[in-house]
This record gives structure tokens, C-alpha cells and sequence, in this order.
């Protein structure tokens, strides 16, 4: 299989064939498709923990809500990683071409958008960290586990999008950029970096926390 291979849908493919395909030693699908399926799982289980929760008065709004967006969050987390994986496959494109100015421009292009690309899948993942901690707080206390791989799949979707935002914007050296010229260039991308540490983070201290009080000495 090529890297011009046309790229398996996440959204249409089998669990089997998608990773199938993202075994293959080809860039797309590649780590920022899989990162998107990790937060795809996240979502799909706050939604079944939300679906099997009850509540009353305020919290029984507060639920509904949560529901309603964690539902959403799924849906795009599937269309981001075919987008990453669209994105994968301009990358590895760029860098094959021959020496000169096109790959150059080619190359920042390329970068630019596979960084892009993996940012907003990074931003959806950070909005999804509230919704698992009211889960944690207020969920089904018999699917707390639930609430932990939910947790775990979050965390690497975050650490997969800071890796490879991190790693694109680096790319852009190959088409001639200095890091501070990248990062005047790109300020918003750069900052996102630092908010995904910031996401891995708290999703460590909430998942310390669920771990905590789930224990049998808890």
C-alpha cells in the first residue's frame, strides 16, 4: 500500500478495517486520525454513563445537556480524524517532492494545516474534560470504571493532537522557518500547545481523584 492510498473513512469503515488500515506503513490514517478515534471512545462512553444516570430537578437538566453534547463531540471527533487523515496524506506529499522552492511552499502548507487540523481536534477534546467530570462527580457510581477509560481514551487524544501540533509547527523548519519566526507566525497554535499540557493535566488530577474514591480504602 502506497501513501497515495485512498484513506479509509473512520466513519464508514469496520473497527477491523480502520485498523487494519492504520497499520499499514502509510501516513493516513497515522496518530492524529487515531487521536480523534481516542476521543471518539471518550465521548461514546460518557454518553452511555450519561444514558444510564439519573437525576432530579437542576441536575436532571444539567444531564440532559451533558448527553446532548457528548453525543455531538463523537460525531465530530469521527469526522476529524478523516480530516487529520486528509491532512496526513498532503504531509506526506509535500515532503516527497523534489528539493526547491515548491516543496518548501508546499511543506509550510501542508504543515500548517495538519497543525491546524489536529488543534481543533485538541480544543473539542479539552471542551469534553467538563462533561467527564460532572459524570465523575454526579454519574451512575456503578459505571465509574467507565468513567476512567473514558478518561484514559480523553487523555490521549489530547496528548496525540499537543504531539502533533508540536510536531508540525517543527516540520516548518524543514521549509525554512526559525522557531521564534514560527512562533510570531503562529501564535495561536503555539498557544494551544501549552493548553493541551495544561488539559493532560487536569485529566490527571480528575482521574487521580475518581481513582481515589473508587478504591476499596476510598
Amino acid at each position: 500500500m502506497s501513501d497515495d492510498s485512498k484513506a479509509v473513512s473512520t466513519r464508514t469503515a469496520t473497527v477491523d478495517g480502520w485498523t487494519q488500515a492504520l497499520a499499514e506503513s502509510v501516513g493516513s490514517p497515522g496518530g492524529g486520525a487515531g487521536a480523534g478515534v481516542m476521543l471518539a471512545i471518550a465521548a461514546s462512553l460518557a454518553s452511555m454513563v450519561a444514558g444510564y444516570t439519573e437525576a432530579d430537578g437542576q441536575q436532571r437538566a444539567q444531564l440532559k445537556e451533558v448527553h446532548a453534547r457528548v453525543r455531538l463531540v463523537r460525531e465530530a471527533a469521527l469526522r476529524l480524524a478523516d480530516e487529520d487523515a486528509t491532512a496526513s496524506q498532503a504531509f506526506g506529499a509535500a515532503f516527497r517532492l523534489d528539493p526547491g522552492p515548491e516543496r518548501e511552499d508546499a511543506i509550510h502548507r501542508a504543515s500548517v494545516d495538519a497543525a491546524k487540523a489536529s488543534a481543533v481536534l485538541g480544543e473539542r477534546a479539552i471542551e469534553a474534560i467538563a462533561d467527564l467530570e460532572w459524570l465523575a462527580s454526579n454519574g451512575n457510581p456503578a459505571l465509574v470504571a467507565d468513567v476512567v477509560v473514558a478518561l484514559g481514551a480523553l487523555r490521549a487524544a489530547v496528548t496525540g493532537a499537543r504531539t502533533n501540533v508540536s510536531f508540525d509547527l517543527a516540520a516548518l523548519t524543514s521549509a525554512g522557518r526559525a522557531p521564534e519566526q514560527i512562533r510570531e507566525e503562529h501564535p495561536a497554535l503555539w498557544a494551544t500547545i501549552e493548553s493541551l499540557d495544561d488539559a493532560a493535566d487536569r485529566i490527571d488530577r480528575l482521574t487521580a481523584e475518581v481513582n481515589h474514591r473508587s478504591s476499596p480504602a476510598g
